[in-house]
């Protein structure tokens, strides 16, 4: 049996290993294929790809893109995108113009607070790296201004603390159109983490099928047995393909695993049939 996985973080965004140690790794677990799907960000695919290439690992091109619905966040995956098409860099480009226009502010405000922190200073840290909070919380983890990252959330990085800075988050229908535009399949990450309720998440399913969407990730590291049975129901329900992920971070998710999650995730490879 073949298992795949999804839905995975290099240290192009939020992730702590590098996409060429993500594929290496993936190789080593025997996975058959994985995908690339950083946050807003395609940045880390050549390198995934070359090195998928030596490795004989399937990679496919991906991306999760941050949209806004309701007021809360949605995240739209983006599954074998042509990542080199013109039109589709260009709104990318406004991505990645708005989050760090959001990173400048932070800044501010951690340096009003006494925080010895600049965009050089985040760059020797993290390189080219998409900057997400995560990697402020990071920062101030590593430079001695708190103990847990976690902590750090809770106290100055989450929505009502001090450094919190929102985002001009794009709209589900923007984003889906986005990886539409690129040849890709767009698939609603996570379904469960938005705590809407079995009946408000399948108004959501049809809402978005309507805007285009073609699949939800129907198989996840934090979902359980009854959950997975819901999904993929809800898939059947609204004719939509089912995918499967573990939302590999690396170390910033120690409890999560490439390909296996929690220690029983199970992606099967049939599930590419979908997306290729």
């Amino acid at each position: 049996m073949k298992y795949i996985d999804l839905h995975v973080h290099s240290n192009k965004s939020d992730g702590t290993l590098s996409p060429t140690q993500i594929v290496e790794l993936a190789k080593t677990l025997d996975l058959y294929a994985i995908a690339l799907t950083d946050h807003d960000t395609i940045s880390g695919i050549d390198e995934a790809m070359e090195a998928a290439s030596i490795l004989g690992v399937i990679l496919i091109p991906g991306i999760e893109i941050s949209s806004e619905f309701n007021g809360g966040d949605l995240h739209i995956l983006g599954l074998n995108i042509d990542y080199k098409n013109v039109a589709f860099n260009k709104l990318i480009d406004i991505l990645q113009d708005e989050r760090k226009q959001r990173n400048v502010r932070i800044i501010e405000l951690m340096r009003q607070d006494g925080v010895d922190i600049s965009e050089d200073k985040l760059r020797d840290k993290f390189g080219d790296a998409s900057i997400t909070r995560a990697h402020f919380a990071r920062y101030l983890v590593e430079t001695g201004y708190i103990n847990h990252k976690d902590m750090a959330f809770a106290k100055y990085l989450n929505k009502g603390r001090p450094y919190y800075v929102p985002r001009q988050r794009v709209s589900p229908k923007d984003a889906i159109n986005i990886i539409l535009e690129a040849g890709g399949h767009p698939v609603l990450a996570h379904p469960l983490l938005y705590g809407l309720g079995r009946d408000r998440l399948m108004s959501l399913f049809n809402y978005l099928k309507e805007l285009g969407l073609q699949g939800i990730e129907a198989l996840h590291s934090l979902n359980s047995p009854a959950d997975d049975r819901m999904l993929l129901g809800a898939a059947k329900r609204y004719d939509l393909f089912i995918t499967g992920g573990s939302d590999f971070h690396g170390a910033n998710k120690p409890n999560i695993q490439l390909g296996i999650g929690k220690g029983n995730l199970k992606i099967p490879a049939e599930i590419l049939d979908n997306i290729i």
